[in-house]
C-alpha cells in the first residue's frame, strides 16, 4: 500500500492560481484506506476549492488510478465535465498522479493534492508501517522475514553497528535495533547458524530507477 498525506491547502490553491475549473480524480484503494482521496476526502477538497473561488466541474474515484485501464473507464464517464476543465487535481499517490497525466486526453494540466511518503502494511488496528525498501534485491529469506534495509536506520545487511546500546537503535534509542529483532526471529526459528555467512554489499544496480516491467511484447 502507498501512503500518502494531503498537502497543505494553502499550497494547493497557490497551485492552482492560474486555473479556475478544476477536476478532481480520487482513489479508490490506497488514498482511500489512508483518508487522503476518498470521497469525504474529494467532496471536502469540492468544498475548499470552491470557497476559494474556484470551480469544480466534476470528479471521480477510480478504483486504482495507477491502472490505466480503470481509470481510463472512469475518465471516459466525465469526458463533458473534463472537457470544460483546464486543470486536474489527483488525491492519490505520485503513481495516481502520473497515471493520470498520462491517460488525459485533453493536455490539461495535472497537479499533486497529496505528497506520496512510503510503501507500508497496515496493522489489525489500521495503522501503516514502512517495511520494505523496494530495493529490487530481498533478503527476508536471510533474516527471518525482517527487512535491515528498511529497519535498520544505516541499512546495514552483516549484523548490528557498535553504537546498539541494550537493544535500541543508536540514531533512535526509541526503536529496536532491527538486527537484534533478527537475531532473535532466527533464534526462535533455529536458524543462527544462517547469520555466519556474510552478506556481500547490494547491488546499487538493481535499484536504479526508472524500473520498468514488460509483460506484454
Amino acid at each position: 500500500m502507498i501512503i500518502s498525506e494531503l498537502k497543505p491547502i494553502k499550497d494547493i490553491i497557490d497551485s492552482l492560481k492560474n486555473y479556475s475549473k478544476i477536476f478532481l480524480v480520487g482513489c479508490g484503494e490506497c488514498a482511500t484506506t489512508c483518508k487522503t482521496g476518498g470521497e469525504p476526502e474529494v467532496l471536502k477538497m469540492k468544498q475548499d476549492l470552491e470557497a476559494q473561488g474556484k470551480t469544480v466541474v466534476g470528479y471521480c474515484i477510480p478504483s486504482a488510478p495507477c491502472v490505466a485501464a480503470k481509470l481510463k473507464t472512469e475518465l471516459a464517464k466525465n469526458m463533458s465535465q473534463l472537457r470544460t476543465a483546464d486543470a486536474v487535481l489527483v488525491l492519490a499517490c505520485g503513481l495516481g498522479i502520473q497515471s493520470v497525466k498520462d491517460n488525459d486526453r485533453f493536455n490539461l494540466m495535472v497537479l499533486p493534492a497529496c505528497n506520496t511518503l512510503f510503501g507500508a502494511v497496515m496493522d489489525a488496528k489500521g495503522d501503516f508501517y514502512e517495511k520494505c525498501s523496494l530495493c529490487a534485491e530481498c533478503v527476508l529469506g536471510k533474516t527471518g522475514g525482517i527487512c535491515p534495509i528498511t529497519l535498520c536506520a544505516k541499512g546495514l545487511l552483516n549484523g548490528p553497528c557498535g553504537g546498539m546500546n541494550k537493544g535500541k537503535c543508536e540514531v533512535d534509542s526509541d526503536k529496536d535495533c532491527a538486527w537484534v529483532l533478527i537475531y532473535k526471529e532466527l533464534e526462535k526459528k533455529n536458524q543462527l547458524e544462517s547469520l555466519k555467512e556474510i552478506q556481500s554489499p547490494k547491488d546499487f544496480k538493481k535499484s536504479g530507477k526508472p524500473h520498468k516491467l514488460i509483460l506484454n511484447k
